[in-house]
């Protein structure tokens, strides 16, 4: 490849970032975004749709109960905090959505327009509404600042060559499916840690505690899940942090502790509930 032609793709490389970033919200941070909402909101519920076939509801109406209950709580705190940041073009094209579904992995996400699955799995981890309001909360911390989409477009920049999404589906779509399954973490035994970087995960961190705060739930619980989910990991093989685009658990909690003074600042527990 002659040096003019390497020129005019870093040149189109280059524009395409310009063109194509967006702020996260909370932080701000640059992202790229190479795919409208327009398009990603549609293919979003429509895969949604096609997984929920594939797979069983849980039949235990307890824990679904539960599950919709910190979906509903969650979803409202959103609502309002973006409202109060005056982002709530954000949720355009949002329709809620919260299941959960019966399988032995460890697992949660949460799609674009609020499309959330939890896995029964991950349950014994989480053991109360606090604990699931970590998870979701983090979760939905993801969609809010679409780092699926950033994901995507990453995915579709290196792995495509920068084709659009029509057209990757049209002409990949194989490698376009598995492009999505792994940017929401669809099928990770440890969905809830591996599919994003490092700084995509600590910003989950950050707004599923205001997320939860806001929803009634003290954030201190998510202390308490990190060092269930590290004890469980304990045992297993785990690269150096440098290595690994996830945080640390040691790292991780560390943070969350440093973010929880600013969490309970909208941490407001309803009436007759203290957890």
């Amino acid at each position: 490849m002659n040096k003019k032609i390497i020129k005019i793709m870093f040149s189109l490389f280059f524009a395409m970032l310009v063109v194509s970033c967006a702020s996260v919200p909370l932080t701000g941070r640059s992202q790229l975004h190479l795919i409208p909402d327009d398009s990603m909101i549609p293919m979003s519920f429509n895969q949604y749709d096609q997984f929920l076939t594939k797979h069983t509801l849980s039949p235990d109406q307890e824990k679904t109960a539960m599950v919709k209950r910190v979906g509903q709580r969650i979803q409202h705190a959103v609502e309002q905090y973006l409202d109060k940041q005056g982002q709530s073009r954000l949720l355009k094209g949002y329709n809620w959505e919260f299941n959960l579904i019966e399988s032995e992995e460890e697992n949660a996400w949460c799609m674009p327009g609020g499309k959330v699955v939890v896995y029964t799995g991950i349950l014994p981890i989480t053991r109360s509404e606090a604990g699931l309001a970590v998870v979701m909360g983090h979760e939905i911390g993801h969609a809010v600042a679409d780092h699926g989409n950033e994901r995507m477009s990453q995915g579709l920049l290196v792995q495509l060559g920068g084709m659009g999404l029509a057209a990757a589906l049209k002409q990949e779509p194989a490698a376009t499916q598995q492009l999505w399954m792994s940017a929401f973490g669809v099928g990770s035994q440890y969905g809830v840690l591996l599919p994003f970087s490092r700084i995509q995960e600590k910003e989950a961190d950050h707004l599923g505690l205001i997320f939860m705060a806001m929803a009634g739930y003290d954030p201190h619980a998510a202390l308490n899940f990190w060092q269930r989910m590290a004890g469980k990991k304990k045992n297993q093989e785990q690269p150096p942090e440098f290595l690994s685009t996830h945080p640390s658990d040691a790292t991780r909690i560390a943070k969350i502790r440093q973010l929880i003074p600013e969490a309970m600042t909208y941490y407001k527990p309803p009436k007759g509930r203290t957890k």
